[in-house]
This record gives C-alpha cells, structure tokens and sequence, in this order.
C-alpha cells in the first residue's frame, strides 16, 4: 500500500494560513520528540519516489465515521468523536483495543477491579464512568470480557458524552465502536512480522483478492499469530491465534452484500497485579505494623499467581449485511449478526492487607509472606443475535433539506456462567520472592451445576434521526430512540455464615445452595437535539443536549436482591444528560481538524442509603464536567501529528464519597490528560518521530479504607518514539521504542488498593512489513 501526498496544501483563506503557522509553532514547542512522518515510498531503496495527487485523505485525519447514523462529515457532527485510523494504530505498534485508546485522551484502563478478582478484559473508563459494556464492533453490541485485538481492525471510533440516542443502553458516557476490515476491488497482500524485548512475537496477514471484476465480488483474508511475553512483567503471557474473512459481492453496484467471520483463540497466563506496598501514599493504620508504612516497594515484574494460572477465550461471529441504493438520496442496510464467546479463566489472587501479610518477625523483610486467596474462576460464555434495519433518505421539504436516517433493531444477549465448588487452601507466597511453580497446596476446584447462573435480555429498538439544512449557514440535528427491553436472571448459590456472599438464613448451614430467579423489563426513552452554525464551509459551532439510560443488569446480566445495588430489579435505570459546546475546524485544505468542546454530564438515579432511616433510594447524582482539545491531520506535507487534551472535573452532588481519599469527587478519573503523536518523514526513505502521554494523579474508589493502601496513584509523563525506512517498494521496517526514560508509574490500581498493575516499562520492537 502506498501512501500518496499532496505538495500542494495551499489553505483556503489567508486566516487558515495564519492558524496553520500559529499551530506548527505551538506544536513544535509542545512535543518534546520530533514526529514521525507519513510512510515515505520508494521505487528502490536508492532513491524513494513520491506519487502526487490532490485528493489522498491524511493519514490521521478521518472525514466521516462509519455508522450511517453519522450522515454530516465530522466538521458538522455535534458531539466530541475521535476517530483513530489504521495507520495510526500501525505507526504504534498498538496490538490491542486498550493500546490503540491511548490516542483519546483520558480514556483507559485505570481500574485492576475488586478485591481478589481482577478485570480480565477491556475495562474502559471513560469521562469517569465504566463504558466496558459499551463497545461495539460494525455498530452492534460487542459482548464478553475479553482483550480485543487489533488484527482485523481499520478503525476505531470513540464517541463522547451520553449515546442513548445512538446505541440504546449504556455508560452514561460515550461508547466505542471497533470498524473491521472489508474485501475491497484491489488485489493487495501484506504481511508483518514483530519481535521484541521480553520474547514479544508476533505476525500478520492481510491479503485481498478480486474474484470476479465483473461482478464486483471479492475476499479479504486476515491472519493473526501472537506469542508473547508482557514487557516488565515475569510469567505473564499473551498466546493468540486470530483469523478473519470477508467476503463481498456487488462492489460498486447498487445492491452490495457482505459476508464476515471471525474466530480468535487466546490461551494466555492472566496477570493479577502486584502489591502496592511501598507506594507513595501507602500507609496502614494497623498499630501492630506501623513498619509497613516505610517498607520497601517490591519488584513490579514479580508475579504473585502460579504458572498454572489461565485465561482460554474462544470468539466466532458470523455477521451478513446487505446494502442497497435504490436511488442516490434514499439507502437501505440490513445487518444480521450471530456472535459466540466462551471464557474459561483461572487466576490465583491475593490481598495485600495487614490481615493478609504474615510477618513473623518485623526486621527480617525477606520472611513476610502474603496469604494466597479469593481465587478468580469464571467459565462464562456469552452470545448475541442480532438484526438491524435502517433507511436513509434525502429528501426536501420548502426550503428545508432534510437526512433522514431511521431503523428498528431486534436483539437477544445471553450469558451462561457454570459454577464452581472450591475447597482447601492455596499455598502463601512470599512477599519479595514470589514463586509462581510452587503448586496449589491442597485447593480443589470442581463443578457446581447448582450454583450455575444465566441471565438473557431481550430488545426491541425503533429510532429516528433528522439532520435539517436550513441555509448554508445554520442547520439543526436531532435523533429520538426508544427500547423495550426484557432482563431475566436464574442464580445459584451457597450461601455463607460470615463475610462476603449472602448470608445463609437462621438455622442453615453454611454451603448450602440455594437460587434466584429475577426479571424486569420496561422502556427507554432517549433523545438528542443540536444546532450547528457553519461561519465558514470548513469550520462549525454547535450546541448539544443529549440523554442515555443505564437499566438494572444492564450492564452485567446480573440482577440483584441486595436494596444497595443499582441491579436490584426495583430500581429504576439510571440517567444521565449531557450539555455539550464546541467547535470543528478543517485548515490547510481540509487537512488538518481542530476540535474544541465544553461540556456538562449530570449523572442520577444513583443509589444511596439514607442515613436516618438505613434505607435506599435513588437520590444519588454525580456531575462531570470539562474542556476537551484536540488536532489531527497534516501540518505540512512531511509532517502528521495527532494530539489531544482534556480537564475534567467530577464531584458526587448527592450521596456517600466514593473515593478512598475522601475527596468529593468520581475515582478512576484523572482531572488531566493529554495525549500525542507526530510523524515527519525524510529524505531517501527515513521517517522519524513519537509522542508523549500524561495522566494526572488517579483517586481510587474507596474500599476497606482503614486497611494498609495508597490513597492515590501519581501523575506521570511517558514518551514513546520510532523510527521507520522504507528498503524497496515491497519491504519496509519499523523500529519502536517506548516509555524511553524508563518512567516507573501505576497503569491501575483496585478498589481495595491492594493490588496495582504496572505501567510498561522501556521496550522496544522491530517490524518489518511486506507489501506487494
């Protein structure tokens, strides 16, 4: 594949000349690495040659996103979208879903999950809020808590703020759509092959195919092989097998028919984190060990669960889409999708607790060991079937234009989960020298179909989305989607006579299995409604407001009896709505976006006990609010950049503190983050470059408080960097080198902070790429 550029970027008015000058010098000064440029191309290695044409996309910059409810180009979307492209993605070296959302600022995985467990997939936050439960790949609900890989991945799409109107239900803060790759009329192969620090390996392929010209039928195929360690960290292991195929008919006719199927395989060695003693900000106030307050950090590869440990995931999704025009202004898309995925995982936890931390004598350090507890299982598998209609129309009405674009969705997600009866003890693990073969000791695991659990929610979807033009100047965009939905929920337990779990009745014994059933349907009512003024055919302002709602288990499948659970059936869904002002530029001949927005997210229907009483209510409310930053495309011909910056600020309006720190405000939510990436390319072949990343102090949710943990997690800075050369026209290879200065920081840390896991230490990898 090529990438072709333009040398004539002349901008459009003097003023787009004057910002353009402004921003190189602004950027220049901000990232501290040089960029690295667009992919130069080369006839042979001697002397590179560059093919020139006026119309080639910037690498970085996206006009449209994928999703035909996005009718307006993204200069005349009014909401915050972020669009991260493939080349981006390559450029990185980003193997993951997780890796490629570095590029939105203050999107992460900054929480480990609870207690003993840990998250075992992509635990997103966003905007201060859990959006795991809304992802998506191709615009349908993507289910299972799993790592997603990027093999067969064109794009990714992050959207900002309430999408109710959009997806139905959801994290009251935006949602993530994964945009696969799709047969093309092209004949292309391309394959990579990636080795680096910490035995990490890895090869792709990429091959399309015109079958029939004539007919416009084509194949895509995509191959992916992982063996991998995990930089910084001993025994943690990445193994996966991916395989890809799209077929396609009617390429360039008015009836197109696609055909897609994936199946991933994973078979790796989970990683449970790492105690967080020794941190900044750990304290304990155990009278009885006031010396762990100043005990020494442990190594942060050291690995704390056994090398028996596993995480075996099977994915296979058959998705067919059917398009027709039948005119210009008026399309048609049917989407049917049948999606399967099981997880059997296994990890060996602990809890780095002063009750957990056996320390028979106070001044030998080498002799304390930590309980090996709370194992993690889960054997889980989730499914979906989908269908999705939808018709968008152009039509005129006075002087009024109109984008029309409305559909209905039927939708059923199942998940199973078998039980599982333990018994015995794990072996304890020593505190600085951890040994991961050191067995199971005397813990059992088996069957437990009576504590086996399934939960099914059933939706219907209408929805209407207007975008009306009503002079080039000033249009309106407004969506209204309503769902029926239908959640039940059969659980089996055993119940507990102390601790966590339910409590087993008067007069039962501890063990003794018993089962739930739950239901609870209703309907979701969710709206948007913005106005975009154009001050010039390259730029927008736009005000919106816009709603989303979070029903019990809607999230998780898993309907609750407890009164102080968001889940329990009784409670009403939760709500959130969003105020949002901004602003999209596209400079230099439509090359280079500048995006700019304020906004205001009110959270309620939280659930909150009242301390009078000791009884629950949804009187909770929970507010963030902030500025977002952002600028991607081309500044000159030779250099690419991206970057982005945003200031959030949380705070809990109504109801207890949810921080371990006391402070009012939402955990896992850096209030600053800031994000970029810059190529610029040379001469004869040579591209060079990097970027940076921040993260502001991350708060943790607050858990068990008066045990020994860190408040907090510090703020840190990360650079990454690169460097490219293009051999011959067939073969090109890519260096990456990350986190250059080594910087030691916290990637994410649990509730209880006991447990944190690591950010990447210094790595680095080299790819070579084959094109033909």
């Amino acid at each position: 594949m090529t990438y072709i550029k333009s040398r004539k970027h002349a901008p459009s008015t003097r003023a787009a000349s004057l910002a353009s000058t402004s921003l190189s010098a602004a950027v220049a000064s901000a990232l501290l690495l040089p960029a690295i440029g667009v992919q130069a191309q080369s006839a042979n290695a001697a002397l590179p040659s560059v093919e020139v044409t006026a119309s080639q996309e910037p690498a970085y910059k996206a006009d449209k996103a994928s999703s035909a409810k996005y009718t307006q180009p993204l200069v005349d979307t009014p909401q915050t979208l972020t669009v991260i492209k493939r080349q981006l993605i390559d450029q990185q070296g980003a193997t993951t879903l997780t890796e490629a959302l570095r590029n939105s600022p203050g999107v992460g995985t900054f929480s480990l999950g609870e207690n003993g467990a840990t998250n075992t997939g992509d635990a997103i936050y966003m905007r201060g809020f859990d959006s795991s439960s809304a992802i998506f790949v191709d615009s349908v609900r993507d289910l299972g808590s799993v790592s997603r890989d990027m093999f067969n991945i064109q794009q990714v799409e992050v959207l900002k703020g309430p999408a109710g109107t959009d997806t139905g239900r959801g994290s009251p803060t935006g949602s993530i759509n994964l945009v696969t790759k799709q047969a093309e009329t092209t004949d292309a192969f391309s394959a990579s092959g990636m080795y680096g620090s910490w035995n990490q390996k890895r090869v792709t392929a990429d091959w399309n195919k015109v079958l029939n010209a004539e007919t416009g039928t084509a194949m895509r195929l995509n191959l992916m092989k992982q063996d991998s360690g995990v930089p910084g960290r001993h025994e943690v292991k990445n193994d996966r097998t991916g395989l890809a195929l799209s077929l396609a008919h009617g390429l360039g006719s008015d009836t197109r028919v696609f055909l897609d199927y994936l199946h991933m395989e994973q078979d790796d060695v989970p990683d449970g984190g790492v105690p967080t003693i020794g941190l900044p900000a750990y304290t304990t106030p155990d009278a009885t060990r006031r010396f762990l307050s100043s005990a020494g950090r442990v190594d942060s590869s050291n690995f704390y669960g056994l090398t028996s440990d596993y995480n075996q995931v099977n994915t296979d999704r058959l998705t067919l889409r059917v398009e027709h025009d039948f005119s210009p202004d008026l399309k048609l898309q049917n989407t049917t999708r049948i999606g399967k995925t099981h997880q059997n995982y296994l990890l060996t936890a602990f809890m780095a607790s002063s009750a957990n931390l056996l320390t028979p004598n106070a001044n030998d350090a080498s002799s304390w060991m930590l309980a090996r507890s709370l194992p993690t299982i889960k054997n889980q598998t989730n499914t979906i079937i989908t269908n999705q209609t939808y018709l968008t129309a152009k039509l005129k009405s006075g002087s009024l234009e109109h984008t029309l674009m409305g559909g209905v969705e039927l939708t059923q997600e199942r998940q199973n989960n078998s039980g599982v009866l333990t018994s015995g003890a794990l072996p304890a693990v020593n505190l600085y020298n951890p040994n991961p073969n050191a067995g199971r000791g005397n813990w059992i695991m088996g069957a437990d179909p009576s504590t086996n659990a399934w939960g099914k929610t059933d939706t219907v979807s209408a929805y209407l989305f207007d975008t009306i033009k009503v002079n080039q100047q000033w249009s309106f965009n407004g969506g209204v989607r309503v769902d029926h939905y239908d959640t039940s929920l059969a659980n089996g337990y055993r119940c507990v006579s102390s601790g966590r779990g339910t409590l087993c009745p008067t007069g039962v014994a501890a063990g003794t299995a018993f089962r739930q059933s739950f239901s609870t349907s209703g309907n979701l009512l969710n709206w948007k409604l913005a106005g975009i003024y154009k001050p010039t055919d390259y730029s927008s302002l736009y005000a919106l407001y816009a709603t989303s709602q979070q029903p019990p288990g809607g999230s998780s499948f898993s309907l609750s009896a407890s009164n102080s659970s968001a889940d329990n059936p009784k409670f009403d869904p939760q709500k959130a709505k969003t105020a949002e002002l901004g602003t999209k530029w596209d400079l230099l001949n439509k090359k280079l976006a500048l995006t700019a927005a304020l906004y205001r997210t009110e959270i309620t229907n939280e659930v909150e006990q009242d301390a009078t009483s000791g009884q629950y209510f949804q009187t909770g409310k929970k507010t963030v609010q902030g500025v977002e930053l952002g600028v991607t495309g081309e500044v000159t011909p030779d250099l690419s950049l991206t970057a982005g910056y945003t200031y959030m600020k949380t705070k809990v309006d109504s109801g207890a503190i949810v921080t371990a720190s006391g402070e009012n405000t939402l955990a896992y939510t850096p209030r600053q983050a800031f994000t970029s990436w810059a190529t610029y390319r040379l001469p004869k072949g040579f591209t060079l470059g990097g970027g940076a990343r921040y993260v502001s102090s991350l708060v943790r949710g607050s858990d068990n408080p008066t045990s020994g943990t860190p408040k907090y997690a510090d703020s840190y800075w990360v650079f990454d960097a690169m460097a490219g050369y293009v051999v011959n026209k067939n073969l090109d290879l890519q260096l990456n080198l990350y986190n250059i200065f080594n910087k030691d920081y916290v990637a994410a840390i649990n509730k209880s902070g006991y447990r944190y896991t690591p950010g990447t230490p210094r790595a680095v990898t080299l790819t070579a790429n084959l094109k033909f």
